[in-house]
């Protein structure tokens, strides 16, 4: 029998001839700080390169809303649960656009991909689910944070409206939650739709209407108890109710319960998210 020539050890091996770790052993052990990071600069520099349009622009309008409102019905002696409709709307106002730049943010990245053939820089980077997951909501909610912030410091130098901050961790909260909540929701849109009008449509017949029926321009105290059940249903009441406590110090929810109730959708959608993203449905199919 020929004698078999004994397999080099990896210890025998030249000094610059290169290993490979063995099939299936990952090579990045951990999270991958790198690759997250890159996917959330690449996110955050794709809608900061059109800042206008998706800081400013957004800003501006909603600013406008509080000239029309408070022109229209804000007059000095009209108040809402105890303080001037100006500083009830205020706080709505940017809780509102906040939400609606995080899911107009996260609802177009995948999407785009999938309809321009670029899916692939999502899928075949050395990213876990998790962190492709995390990098889009993460960008969707700083771009959600530079609206807010944007619209209130134009509120704060606004003549007549008063944007003083009394509970910060309750901002800081509420406009969390409710940023993740709609970029978990946008996600989760862009996996699904095909075609911007799909986008389109949960845009305006699910966040709109949601949005603009949530307690931004009212309290629900005036409300008939049928429409108070109503928008206890609704996610962005809790949302716009918490951040305007922040505010103001009063609020027409449960501020211990909303927060526990978005906490708990924006651990449901993480959850479905996750397992869509996973199963690769209607991505790598």
């Amino acid at each position: 029998m020929l004698d078999e020539p004994e397999k080099n050890h990896p210890s025998d091996l030249p000094f610059n001839a290169t290993r490979f770790a063995e099939p299936g052993v990952p090579v990045i052990r951990g999270v991958n700080w790198a690759g997250f990071s890159a996917l959330y600069g690449k996110e955050v520099r794709r809608f900061f390169k059109v800042q206008l349009q998706t800081v400013w622009a957004p800003s501006i309008t909603t600013l406008l809303f509080l000239v029309i409102f408070t022109v229209a019905m804000g007059r000095g002696d009209r108040s809402v649960m105890g303080v001037p409709f100006a500083d009830f709307i205020a706080p709505g106002l940017i809780c509102m656009g906040m939400l609606q730049n995080a899911f107009a943010n996260s609802s177009f990245s995948m999407l785009v991909g999938k309809i321009q053939g670029t899916i692939i820089d999502y899928l075949t980077p050395p990213l876990s689910v998790g962190e492709l997951l995390a990098a889009l909501v993460g960008a969707s909610m700083t771009r959600a944070a530079l609206v807010g912030f944007a619209v209130w410091l134009a509120m704060f130098i606004w003549p007549g409206v008063d944007v003083g901050i009394a509970h910060w961790w309750a901002v800081l909260w509420f406009g969390a939650m409710g940023a993740a909540m709609l970029s978990l929701l946008g996600v989760l849109t862009s996996i699904w739709a095909e075609k911007f009008d799909h986008a389109a449509a949960v845009t305006n017949f699910v966040v709109a209407p949601l949005a603009l029926l949530s307690g931004t321009f009212y309290s629900i105290d005036r409300l008939s108890p049928v429409f108070q059940a109503v928008s206890h249903v609704n996610p962005f009441f809790y949302a716009i109710s918490g951040f305007r406590y922040g505010f103001l110090g009063v609020a027409d929810s449960p501020i211990v319960a909303g927060a526990l109730i978005l906490l708990a959708i924006n651990i449901g959608l993480t959850i479905l998210c996750y397992f869509l993203l996973k199963s690769g449905w209607k991505i790598k199919s």
